[in-house]
C-alpha cells in the first residue's frame, strides 16, 4: 500500500521551487539519486522559479524545500500554507532576500549551499589572478595589433612570490586562500571578524585595509555588500595602490567607488578585472566598457552552465537534517548582519 505524505511512518516529503527548466543546470544526477534514496519529491510544475502563489499551492505536503535565485520569499503567508515546512536548502550565494521573520520563528532550518558556489567563484578569481599578473589580456591585444615584447604592459609578471591582498574571510575569501597555497605569495588578509591567529592559520597575514592596499600588487574583493562595506575601496585607497597593481573584484560592484575607479584607470597606473559593477550591467557609454586596462565581464566567476555542485549539497543538507546529523553550512538569525 502506498503511504500518503500525511502518514507518520512515510519518507520525508522534499519540495522542489526552482523552476524545471533550471533543473539540468542545478541538479546533477548524483544529486537526483540522492534525493530520492530519502525522500519523496514533489515539484513546482512550472519552467521559472516559484511565485507566492506557487509556493502557497505547492508546499503544504513539503517537510521541507529545496530553493535558489528567483524563488519567491518564505512570508508569513508562504508559511502559513506549509504547516508542515521545516527546512529550507538554498541554492545560491545568499539566503537573505528568500527568508523572512516568520521563518525564524518556525524554528525552521536554513541552510545555503553558497560555499560550493564559492569554489567555482574563487577558481575563476585565481584564474584572473594569474592572467592579470601576466598582463595576458593588454598582450594579446598589443600582439594582435602587430606588436611584440615593446608594449608598455611588458614584462609580464608572475604570481609566485606577489603580495596578495585578500578583503573578506568568508566562503570565497577562504577558498582563494587555500588555492594561493601553492604559489609562495605572501597574503595580506583584510577581515574585521577574523583575528590575527585566524589569520596565520589561513596561511595570511592580517592587515588594516590601507595597509593591504598600500603594499598589495594583487588586491581580490571577496567582501559582502553592506553598509559598512560600500565603497570601502573608495579613491585615496585607489590613489594609494602601487603603480602596475592588480585589481580583481568578483564579489559586490557596490565595493568600489566605481567613479574614482574610472578616474585612477584612465592614468593607466593600474588594472582591474571586474565581474561585478555598480550599476550591473555598466552603463552604454561608460568608461569601463571602453578602457585598455580593464575587463569587464558578466557576472560569471560563479557556476553558470554546472551548478551540480550545489545541487548535491543541498540534498545533502536535507538528508543530513533527516537523519538527525549536524548541517554543513547552516544560517542563522545572528548571521544575516556580517554575511551578504
Amino acid at each position: 500500500m502506498t503511504q500518503s505524505p500525511d502518514d507518520s511512518t512515510s519518507r520525508p516529503v522534499v519540495a522542489i521551487t526552482i523552476g524545471q527548466k533550471h533543473y539540468p543546470r542545478m541538479f546533477n544526477q548524483a544529486a537526483w539519486d540522492a534525493l530520492h534514496a530519502f525522500a519523496e519529491v514533489i515539484h513546482h510544475p512550472g519552467d521559472e522559479p516559484a511565485t507566492k502563489a506557487d509556493l502557497i499551492a505547492l508546499l503544504p505536503p513539503a517537510d521541507a524545500c529545496i530553493t535558489s535565485w528567483e524563488v519567491a520569499r518564505l512570508d508569513a503567508e508562504v508559511l502559513a500554507a506549509a504547516p508542515r515546512l521545516k527546512a529550507m536548502a538554498h541554492m545560491g550565494g545568499s539566503v537573505k532576500r528568500f527568508i523572512s521573520d516568520a521563518v525564524w520563528e518556525r524554528g525552521m532550518l536554513v541552510t545555503s549551499a553558497a560555499p560550493a558556489l564559492a569554489k567555482d567563484v574563487a577558481e575563476t578569481t585565481l584564474g584572473l589572478m594569474i592572467v592579470g599578473r601576466k598582463r595576458i589580456w593588454p598582450l594579446a591585444q598589443h600582439v594582435r595589433e602587430g606588436g611584440w615584447r615593446e608594449s608598455p604592459y611588458w614584462p609580464a609578471r608572475e604570481l609566485h612570490d606577489s603580495t596578495v591582498g585578500i578583503v573578506g574571510a568568508g566562503n570565497v575569501g577562504r577558498h582563494v586562500l587555500r588555492l594561493l597555497r601553492p604559489f609562495q605569495a605572501r597574503i595580506l588578509l583584510y577581515d574585521p571578524f577574523v583575528s590575527p591567529e585566524e589569520a596565520r592559520e589561513l596561511g595570511a597575514e592580517k592587515a588594516e585595509l590601507d595597509e593591504l592596499v598600500r603594499q598589495a600588487d594583487v588586491i581580490s574583493l571577496h567582501a559582502p555588500a553592506h553598509p559598512d562595506t560600500h565603497h570601502m575601496i573608495n579613491r585615496e585607497r585607489l590613489q594609494a595602490m602601487k603603480d602596475d597593481a592588480l585589481i580583481v573584484n568578483t564579489a559586490r560592484g557596490s565595493l568600489i567607488d566605481e567613479a574614482a575607479l574610472i578616474e585612477e584607470l584612465s592614468k593607466g597606473r593600474l588594472f582591474a578585472f571586474l565581474d561585478v559593477t555598480d550599476p550591473e550591467p555598466p552603463a552604454p557609454d561608460s568608461p569601463l566598457r571602453r578602457l585598455e586596462n580593464v575587463v569587464v565581464t558578466p557576472h560569471l566567476a560563479g557556476c553558470i552552465a554546472d551548478c551540480g555542485r550545489m545541487g548535491q549539497m543541498a540534498v545533502e543538507e536535507l538528508r543530513r537534517f533527516f537523519a538527525g546529523e549536524p548541517p554543513l553550512n547552516p544560517i542563522t538569525r545572528e548571521m544575516l548582519a556580517r554575511i551578504s
